[in-house]
């Protein structure tokens, strides 16, 4: 049995709860998780329902947050958009971890010939803007959740690989992991006990600002009728959309583009808190 890897959760944990940005930042995120998942019981609208004659008002007590040009509810539409926003970040991100940790990991941990392989492609990755390659994947194969999440993902990639790699080339020179290869351990058993629990601290933070910027990409994308096609409910399209009759009633454009500022300020905030207990040098034990 090869030696386990020191823990330094536990102080982790404390110095996180101590953190304002950070509890700020889950707080945020927290409601803004939950009024996404629990959207068919809040929503006191169906997003796609239209309002006859009731377009273009403000916040009411009938609608919260005012209608659109069709008369739907604003706040039943965010609601929904904010839960596939949510859904096209979290598969991205997943996506983009899973794929760019594992060859960051790898790459950090071998070394050679296929260290180098692995980084050079990561550098083509971040070579190229990230929103224009992802538009030249949707341009390509088309709008749609499937497509979002692919786009989104690739381009995730790279960084994922960078900050593994950067993690794994740190530990592996960790005592314990000399001493577990010493012991005939496995080269898969130090990446996934040894290697893997003491890189998940960066690659967390990263996740998670990531998921700020998953966010904003799916939002610009919606934006540029890339995305999920309308009447589907999505911020960005929302945004869109409700440019046209900015001088009649602006709801249809402030509502959702608030609703992206608190997600995106919730998620940053939360990765900042993270980043600062998760980082010795700033954190206090």
């Amino acid at each position: 049995m090869s030696p386990s890897a020191p823990t330094l959760w536990p102080p982790l944990l404390k110095a996180l709860l101590r953190n304002r940005s950070a509890l700020i930042g889950g707080l945020i995120t927290l409601i803004v998780v939950l009024g996404a998942l629990l959207a068919p019981l809040i929503a006191p609208w169906d997003p796609l329902r239209f309002g006859g004659s009731n377009r273009l008002s403000g916040p009411s007590p009938e609608h919260w947050l005012g209608t659109d040009q069709y008369g739907r509810d604003l706040f039943s539409r965010v609601l929904y958009g904010a839960r596939f926003s949510l859904s096209v970040a979290a598969v991205s991100v997943l996506a983009g971890l899973l794929v760019g940790g594992t060859l960051g990991l790898l790459a950090g941990y071998f070394r050679g010939w296929l260290d180098l392989t692995i980084s050079r492609l990561a550098d083509i990755l971040i070579a190229y803007p990230a929103i224009l390659l992802a538009i030249a994947f949707l341009a390509f194969l088309g709008g749609g959740f499937t497509n979002l999440v692919l786009a989104i993902s690739v381009v995730f990639v790279g960084p994922f690989i960078r900050v593994a790699r950067a993690a794994a080339l740190m530990v592996r020179e960790e005592p314990y992991v000399e001493a577990a290869q010493a012991m005939g351990a496995s080269h898969t058993r130090i990446i996934l006990r040894t290697i893997l629990p003491n890189a998940a601290a960066p690659l967390i933070v990263e996740a998670t600002l990531r998921f700020a910027y998953a966010v904003l990409a799916e939002a610009a994308l919606s934006f540029l009728g890339l995305g999920v096609q309308p009447p589907f409910p999505a911020l960005g399209s929302m945004v869109s959309e409700g440019r046209a009759f900015l001088s009649l009633s602006p709801w249809g454009s402030l509502v959702p583009g608030c609703a992206i500022v608190l997600m995106v300020l919730g998620f940053n905030l939360l990765g900042d808190g993270l980043r600062d207990a998760l980082d010795p040098r700033l954190r206090r034990l």
